[in-house]
């Protein structure tokens, strides 16, 4: 008599996902086997979290099947995903600070009768999950009193006592101690005992120390599921990664100047550890690290958004301390999320342009409404913005459009540094084309661009110089050319040692 093979965790069938004129998930087929860590690989853009978002339903697949425990799962929204057992811990914490850690472990889970709170047994079993994931914890402690580990524990716990079958971990070491990472990756090997676990992380020894399986993605399409013993080390997961030579068309350019037009020296902050580097005039230079390498918080240091110890000196001057005496100097900075931090989206383009240099608009303590229409319209010619009027709300531009009014604001305050935080993300390809050559341009005029991008081929295509982040430090510093080697580079910013890959 065979024995029938038990159904896998979670498999998933032909699951593709197109959005207009992209296909972010091409015919991704694959299975996760029960009681296992099975980690999620790719660069940034291969496809994982919208892989992910369909598996916990806050997408819909374009076509395709999903399959849990052997019954078909097709969520229409993430509580569908729960119901069937998925839960998932994103980079972000999802925990009440003001609460206990009992409070957080039930809170969506109280059961009510007419209004009133019923002891459902949901606390006993809370508890007993705790003790057996991490005893030291107690449950009577307020969450804000807690670490940031020890707070992602609390959600592990959470998910596995809410009947949670598989537990989907987005990027959790990014905030960690190395100290407090051993102690995370303790508890999932606990967990293993009833729990499958999907691992997403861009730190390839955190894949080697505690991955069963891995399954690699690239450009949206299924590379290879197999067992980690089947891995050859960290060059052989890289080649799987990359697959292929990054095209890139940069060409070098004879704008840059001499002398640095910035100096940062030592800065240091929550992530940021004695970040040092130049920018000289007419440069590009980039910063290309993976989530959590401290890209973004680079551009906030350097725009006085955000607090830090070091000295930053543009042109000769120390600046700091704000992004009104950055502008003041002339830093402007492009943020990675356009609508809720670089643009009053109920506004006119018109209002847009001219809102972060007010002081051109009058004369004499007079404002000169003709004056701000003709900056609006230069600029809407200048950068190819498409629209009919100037008067139009930039809520009902595209993203790519919309980017370019950030563009224009950062121009019309007379910046001669541009700091760009991804200032490609979420436009199409024409419109990043068009981008492009806008930062070329900006360069070849003799502004300073500084550019944090998670997209290699973009600050290979763009950046006459690289610096190459990891863990909040710049690892290493490229010089662009048609002989950079790429496996190099990943190997960098995914944690391995300066030199050959290992």
């Amino acid at each position: 008599m065979s024995v029938q093979p038990h159904p896998s965790a979670l498999s998933v069938t032909g699951l593709t996902k197109d959005y207009p004129g992209v296909r972010a998930v091409d015919d991704v087929t694959f299975a996760i086997e029960k009681g296992a860590v099975h980690c999620l690989m790719g660069e940034n853009g291969a496809g994982k979290s919208t892989l992910v978002k369909m598996i916990t339903g806050a997408l819909m697949p374009t076509r395709g099947e999903m399959s849990v425990a052997g019954r078909s799962h097709c969520p229409k929204n993430t509580q569908e995903a729960r119901d069937n057992g998925i839960a998932t811990l994103f980079q972000e914490l999802n925990v009440v600070d003001e609460l206990t850690v009992l409070e957080n472990l039930t809170l969506g889970m109280e059961r009510s009768r007419f209004g009133i709170l019923m002891n459902s047994g949901v606390e006993a079993q809370a508890m007993q999950t705790l003790s057996v994931i991490e005893p030291a914890i107690d449950p009577a402690a307020r969450v804000s009193s807690l670490s940031v580990a020890q707070k992602q524990i609390v959600e592990i716990a959470r998910a596995a006592s809410s009947g949670a079958d598989i537990i989907i971990m987005d990027e959790p070491t990014a905030a960690l101690s190395e100290r407090e990472v051993e102690r995370l990756f303790g508890v999932i090997r606990r967990l293993r005992e009833g729990v499958t676990v999907i691992y997403i992380s861009h730190k390839l020894e955190e894949i080697f120390a505690l991955g069963d399986h891995v399954t690699v993605l690239r450009d949206g399409r299924h590379i290879r599921t197999c067992p980690l013993s089947e891995i050859d080390g960290r060059a052989h997961l890289i080649e799987l990664m990359i697959g292929r030579s990054v095209l890139h068309d940069y060409h070098p350019r004879d704008t840059v100047g001499q002398e640095p037009i910035l100096v940062a020296e030592g800065l240091n902050n929550r992530l940021l550890k004695n970040v040092s580097f130049d920018v000289k005039k007419g440069e590009i230079v980039g910063f290309y690290g993976l989530v959590g390498a401290g890209k973004t918080e680079i551009a906030r240091a350097l725009f006085g958004a955000d607090k830090f110890s070091g000295r930053v000196c543009f042109k000769g001057r120390e600046i700091g301390g704000s992004p009104k005496k950055a502008i003041a100097a002339g830093v402007a900075l492009v943020p990675e999320e356009r609508r809720t931090q670089g643009l009053f989206t109920a506004l006119t383009i018109r209002e847009n342009v001219s809102v972060m240099n007010l002081g051109k608009l009058s004369k004499g303590g007079v404002f000169q409404p003709q004056v701000e229409r003709a900056a609006a319209e230069e600029y809407v010619d200048r950068l190819r913005i498409a629209t009919h009027s100037i008067e139009k709300h930039v809520e009902k531009l595209s993203g790519g459009n919309q980017q370019k009014v950030v563009f224009a604001k950062c121009l019309f305050a007379d910046a001669e540094l541009l700091l760009l935080d991804e200032p490609t993300r979420g436009v199409d390809v024409g419109a990043k084309s068009e981008i492009y050559d806008i930062i070329r341009d900006l360069a070849d005029a003799g502004n300073a661009v500084a550019v944090f991008s998670s997209e290699l081929e973009e600050v290979l295509g763009l950046c006459d110089r690289v610096f190459l982040l990891f863990d909040g430090a710049v690892q290493d510093e490229i010089v662009n050319g048609p002989e950079v080697d790429v496996a190099h580079i990943l190997n960098v910013v995914t944690g391995g040692q300066e030199g050959a890959v290992q």
